[in-house]
């Protein structure tokens, strides 16, 4: 029996390893769990390219929004796991949800298995040309002139820019009128003709709108002004120090997926994190690729187990759910 057991294991890794070695034989699919058109989005786009071109096939981008990132996540979850189905998600879809969906039907720690980090990105709060703002001190005045004088837009509930919202928000001692949308894609287009008064969202997708004089950003969360944009003060020059935060966007495989596979990803993300267009797209959005201690599936592991903790805290601090 114990002949037949070793002799059936060693069949398996060897499997395992021509399945691996053939890989991919076929295009690759990033499920991006939000609309199109926001900051998750745009990176995958950007990475994609660059990864299929150090795989030898094509990334396919699938928008798959709705439940703040958790549709999309759990497509991923239950695909098979053979490296052909990856998600292409951030802290929000890869970690705060777990606090702010207590009913969620798997733990992105356990249904997950992390591939790689690929670009840290600041938050910019932008308001509405209509809604009278010019900085951050006005835009606080208002919010503090009554709860309902400000609605707040936010690319759905667990996605990055509600989180922000609710953690800015937390750390000001102010209240909003939320107004969720499906991706950060929607909401800012709302951003700009009026109907919401200021978004939180990622410097990819607000400072091009900045720039064109769509919006109106007032603080960015970088410790220092931003050279894509240095008309735009810090947080921490408006006086909110306390809010500092910045959004991680990431690729994670199915559970289960065969180590070699993974490898293979890993390797087609760190040639395509050095790739000079890749570097070059990144500078212009401001979005940081991580460094050589930071790239490949084990910390961001780590990372994504100490956010669901941090992120967990903000949630709970603010006493919101997303259900």
């Amino acid at each position: 029996m114990l002949k037949a057991l070793s002799g059936a294991l060693a069949l398996c890794l060897a499997a395992s390893a021509a399945f691996a070695q053939d890989f991919p034989n076929r295009p690759v699919t990033f499920v991006v769990p939000y609309a199109p058109g926001g900051t998750t989005d745009v990176l995958a786009r950007i990475i994609g390219k660059a990864m299929g071109a150090q795989l030898g096939q094509t990334v396919i981008i699938e928008n798959a929004g709705g439940a703040g990132g958790t549709t999309g996540t759990q497509r991923v979850v239950r695909a098979q796991p053979d490296g052909y189905t990856l998600t292409f998600g951030n802290m929000g879809s890869l970690a705060a949800n777990v606090s702010l969906y207590p009913k969620l039907s798997f733990d992105p720690r356990r249904d997950l298995v992390p591939v790689g980090l690929v670009a840290t990105v600041p938050m910019a709060l932008s308001v509405s040309k209509k809604s009278g703002v010019k900085d951050l001190a006005g835009f606080l005045a208002k919010l503090r002139s009554r709860d309902d004088a400000v609605n707040f837009g936010s690319s759905g509930p667990g996605s990055t820019g509600h989180l922000a919202a609710i953690a800015f928000l937390g750390v000001t001692k102010t209240k909003a009128t939320m107004v969720n949308y499906r991706g950060a894609g929607p909401a800012i287009n709302d951003l700009v003709a009026g109907v919401v008064d200021a978004v939180i969202d990622q410097t990819v997708t607000m400072f091009p709108m900045h720039t064109g004089g769509n919006v109106t950003a007032i603080a960015v969360s970088s410790k220092a002004r931003l050279p894509q944009a240095p008309d735009v003060p810090t947080f921490i020059e408006g006086g909110v120090p306390e809010f500092d935060l910045s959004v991680w966007n990431a690729i994670a495989a199915p559970r289960d997926t065969p180590p070699a596979v993974l490898d293979r990803l890993g390797s087609a993300l760190a040639k395509a994190l050095n790739d000079p267009e890749v570097k070059q797209r990144f500078g212009d959005l401001a979005a940081e690729a991580p460094g050589p201690e930071a790239q490949g599936g084990e910390p961001l592991g780590r990372l994504i187990a100490n956010d669901v903790e941090r992120l967990g805290q903000i949630v709970r601090a603010a006493g919101v759910t997303a259900e």
